[in-house]
């Protein structure tokens, strides 16, 4: 069941968002290089604090073993999410390359703390 939603409701929330970059992170041609696991450890710990620093609020690791590694969404803009991506230590290694688009979506909205799905 859905909750219905009145033309007026939807009219004031699209005045509410803001812009966001949103990333998909896919495998690199260096994907499957020796020493790849310290990379990768690293780039999760970039990770890390890029969140603690509310620069990436969503990271969202992909564990269906396609090319498609991760998806984010930077609170900044589309160049400045280019910079930090850019040194990322997995992207310089070229163990990732990426994408980045530059999206709309509400302040505040953040993932269930409990989710539905059971955990993979």
């Amino acid at each position: 069941m859905t909750t219905p939603i009145s033309d007026e409701h939807m009219r004031t929330m699209m005045t509410t968002t803001r812009g966001y970059t949103s990333v998909i992170l896919k495998s690199g041609p260096n994907r499957h290089m020796d020493g790849v696991g310290a990379i990768i450890w690293e780039h999760g710990r970039r990770n890390f604090a890029l969140r603690a620093d509310g620069l990436m609020p969503i990271v969202l690791p992909v564990i269906d073993g396609s090319d498609v590694c991760g998806l984010c969404v930077f609170d900044l803009d589309l160049d400045e999410t280019r910079k930090v991506m850019d040194d990322d230590p997995g992207v310089r290694a070229g163990v990732f390359v990426y994408e980045a688009h530059p999206c709309r979506s509400f302040p505040g909205d953040a993932l269930p703390e409990t989710p539905r799905l059971p955990a993979a």
